[in-house]
């Protein structure tokens, strides 16, 4: 029977800030896919504010992936976002071992740092942990500490990686697992490029002019149009460049808006630009 693609959000829930779920729900619905939450943890806004409430999910996630599996649930799509312990890499690793099918697309964003730096969250044995996840990946989204975090190697000085580096780092991400591997968000000079790698198919890289600074959930609304566009069956390049590009006249937006950078991407204006 035919029916819309379905994608389980694993990932938090933020109230105010546009990141996480909140980011990647509408994306795909807009994107007429099904998107399914599987919260880690309800925040009122995300830690880029002065202050913030959270609720952390890990003692409710195995009986609310339990329910799923009791109804019968089916994904095409799992994508996973921020982790915040040890516990919930485990239970990650559990339901896509319980919900993972042949087709199914499982995509890791591996949310844990930026500008050589993680968050403080991450300890060494949260970082062990995450490089687990690659063994389950279809296609893996790292910016380049993420990268650099997953291989265990040094981050770069300045953060800048000539082209045959990143291919490195690429194919060995991928014999970890991912037969995809987008490296994401890397400044050249007055670009940031994405670098795009497949097993057997080989690399490419797409620039989009860079606007403004850092805003919240922009990894996330990348991670939820890459991720849709692939469930359309369109080709991994043609993803990251549909994503690139609505993401870029967002930014384009918020600027004009003058929104401070923890406030995201005012994304609602081009929802119907994403079918």
């Amino acid at each position: 029977m035919e029916r819309q693609k379905r994608v389980a959000l694993v990932n938090d829930m933020t109230g105010f800030g546009r990141c996480s779920i909140t980011v990647e729900l509408p994306l795909l619905s807009a994107m007429k896919i099904q998107a399914c939450p599987f919260p880690t943890a309800i925040l009122s806004v995300h830690t880029g504010f002065a202050s913030h409430y959270i609720d952390d999910y890990t003692r409710r996630m195995r009986a609310y992936m339990d329910n799923w599996k009791e109804n019968g649930l089916e994904f095409d799509g799992i994508c996973t976002g921020f982790l915040g312990s040890v516990e919930q890499i485990g239970i990650v690793e559990d339901f896509i071992a319980q919900f993972k099918k042949m087709s199914t697309l499982v995509m890791v964003d591996p949310v844990m740092g930026d500008n050589g730096r993680l968050y403080s969250s991450y300890t060494p044995r949260m970082c062990e942990e995450m490089r687990k996840l690659l063994a389950h990946a279809d296609l893996v989204t790292p910016n380049l500490t993420e990268a650099c975090e997953l291989l265990d190697i040094s981050y770069p000085e300045g953060g800048i990686v000539p082209d045959r580096d990143l291919q490195w780092m690429a194919e060995e991400l991928s014999r970890r697992g991912p037969r995809q591997v987008v490296i994401t968000g890397l400044v050249e000079g007055e670009f940031i490029e994405n670098f795009i790698y497949e097993r057997n198919r080989g690399t490419e890289v797409f620039r989009m002019p860079k606007i403004d600074g850092e805003r919240s959930g922009t990894g996330d609304a990348f991670a939820a149009i890459v991720a849709g566009s692939l469930l359309h069956g369109e080709t991994l390049s043609q993803a990251v460049q549909k994503a690139a590009v609505f993401i870029s006249k967002v930014i384009r937006y918020a600027v004009k808006l003058d929104l401070p950078w923890n406030y995201g991407l005012p994304f609602e204006e081009y929802l119907t630009q994403l079918r």
